[in-house]
């Protein structure tokens, strides 16, 4: 059975995100099968939403085109159950909570089962009101994944004491999009959760060379880059797949070195 735990498994994970539906789910397809071609350890798939409180521009116009071409929650389930049985590193799905609240909790993540999702990402739910989704996730064991960010400061120990999956660090403050230099000492934060978790903990929002790639994977556990790739995405659209194949090799060469 497929775990969160297996994308770190004697490796540095890299860990790429994608939006469901941009520009097409026949694309999101060929994506997913092409960045485990090339190497990716875990996926995050993107369900859009009209509001994504923590995207900057690149996925929240990726969320619009996704949506503009009629991506739907129940079309994206359709899909990953469709590519599943073919795909043998963990699926997570990043969301918001007004998806899975108006789709309800329970549906949502009996579905997320069903199809073989491991885990959620979802970012504008706080820590301390994990407990809202907790409960759902277990029973269809899927792995709520945590977010700390160069803010968290005391609450980085507790955070990381409670979580599932993977930690996600948050590398930057505002929200996603690439950038041309990471400043947040990403070493102190991970020490601070390893002291009292053995949980892996991935850097994203910012990385997209391959030279972030190694200094940020000789600080933690792995990597996850999103903007970069979703911006070869709206660049070439249906013809994207080479290029992010491309990409994405030239980064896992990096992770996996």
């Amino acid at each position: 059975m497929i775990k969160i735990k297996d994308a770190f498994d004697n490796k540095k994970a890299f860990i790429a995100f994608i939006t469901a539906g941009d520009p097409d789910l026949e694309t999101t397809e060929k994506l997913i099968y092409e960045l485990v071609d090339k190497g990716v350890d875990l996926i995050e798939i993107g369900i859009p939403f009209s509001d994504p409180i923590a995207e900057g521009t690149v996925i929240q116009e990726a969320d619009i085109r996704a949506l503009a071409s009629g991506t739907t929650t129940d079309k994206i389930f359709d899909l990953v159950g469709k590519i599943r049985p073919n795909v043998s590193i963990p699926l997570v799905f990043m969301t918001y909570c007004n998806v899975i609240f108006g789709y309800g909790t329970e549906k949502f993540t009996a579905r997320c089962e069903e199809i073989g999702i491991n885990g959620l990402i979802v970012p504008d739910v706080p820590f301390e009101e994990k407990e809202e989704l907790r409960p759902f996730c277990q029973k269809h064991g899927l792995e709520l994944i945590s977010l700390v960010a160069p803010t968290s400061d005391d609450r980085i120990a507790k955070i990381a004491k409670n979580a599932e999956g993977f930690l996600y660090v948050v590398s930057s403050l505002g929200v996603t999009g690439v950038r041309s230099e990471i400043k947040t000492d990403i070493g102190e934060i991970v020490k601070s959760a390893k002291a009292v978790s053995d949980i892996p903990c991935a850097v994203g929002f910012g990385i997209s060379t391959p030279e972030q790639a190694e200094k940020m994977c000789a600080q933690a556990d792995g990597i996850i880059i999103g903007s970069a790739i979703v911006r070869i995405i709206a660049k070439y659209g249906r013809d994207s797949v080479a290029p992010v194949g491309e990409y994405v090799k030239s980064i896992a060469e990096v992770c996996h070195q």
